[in-house]
């Protein structure tokens, strides 16, 4: 059974910090790209940040120069470092894998909040 395990969300005060974590179990395949997702009430899910096996980075205009993604492919884990949080960036976020052999996997969701 495939599982998609994330933690670190919660309440923050604008201009703090988060650090998201997202490990993955039971995947068969190698793990292709690895992204994280966030959708806020009223809004389409959009992407936020993504990172290929070798290495290679794309992210939202929203977030670039205030996140960072990066992968551990020996424990399957993509983690998200959110700096300088605003109170737009409130949402739920959402892991995301997709393997070799086109599976994608989703996680079940963790709330970020910015608020004062």
């Amino acid at each position: 059974q495939v599982q998609l395990v994330e933690s670190g969300g919660g309440l923050v005060q604008p201009g703090g910090s988060l650090g998201l974590s997202c490990t993955a179990s039971g995947i068969t395949f190698r793990i292709k790209l690895m992204g994280w997702y966030r959708q806020a009430p009223g809004k389409q899910r959009e992407l936020v940040a993504a990172i290929t096996s070798g290495g290679g980075t794309n992210y939202a205009d929203s977030v670039k120069g205030r996140f960072t993604i990066s992968r551990d492919n020996a424990k399957r884990t993509v983690s998200l470092q959110m700096n300088m949080l605003k109170p737009e960036d409130t949402a739920v976020y959402y892991c995301n894998m997709e393997s070799y052999g086109n599976y994608i996997y989703w996680g079940q969701g963790t709330q970020v909040t910015v608020s004062s």
